[in-house]
């Protein structure tokens, strides 16, 4: 387990998962290495959208963007903004997690989107999911979380309600099924 690489994969949250900020949840690991790991919840909107945060940031919203919704990315530094997105655009703090997708953290990206010249698709998230040195697989060690490989149409393409069941059909589980107590052969 310790040699595993999550970086593009889905956190899947077991049903026993007792902790609030991950309980239900959906989270795209952006970046995993022997120092840790970060992800991204994208499957819990919180009670704020674009045009709202936008606003509030002092940027227009183009006119197709009013109503987007902005999401719940995980506990830490839950007034830092997180936008998953597709690539080929870059800014000046963009993690290239692959061909796929991309994170950025820097306010370009927003100033981009206000502009109309913004990331084909993006999620922005308020905070992170990050896990020190061997804690994400002592968790799964733990049965707290299912992985699988993560797919950029669940992320980009479909509702937050149908994501977590689309990753359970990657890995052909019906979430309904799934039981909260954690079983060792």
């Amino acid at each position: 387990m310790e040699n595993v690489n999550l970086t593009n994969h889905f956190l899947i949250a077991m049903p026993g998962m007792v902790d609030p900020n991950f309980n239900g949840t959906l989270t795209y690991i952006c970046d995993h290495s022997d120092q840790g790991a970060l992800g991204v919840v994208v499957n819990r909107p919180i009670d704020l959208d674009l045009s709202t945060l936008f606003e509030q940031i002092g940027l227009s919203l183009p006119e197709g963007l009013h109503g987007e919704i902005v999401y719940f990315g995980g506990p830490v530094q839950t007034e830092r903004g997180f936008v998953l997105h597709t690539p080929p655009l870059t800014f000046s703090s963009t993690l290239t997690v692959n061909d796929a997708v991309s994170l950025t953290t820097s306010k370009d990206v927003l100033e981009a989107v206000s502009q109309g010249a913004g990331p084909e698709k993006f999620i922005v998230s308020l905070g992170y999911a990050g896990w020190s040195a061997g804690q994400l697989e002592d968790e799964l060690k733990q049965n707290a979380w299912l992985s699988v490989a993560a797919d950029p149409q669940v992320i980009f393409d479909l509702a937050p309600e149908e994501r977590l069941p689309a990753a359970m059909k990657l890995l052909g589980i019906d979430f309904a099924s799934l039981s909260d107590e954690a079983g060792h052969a």
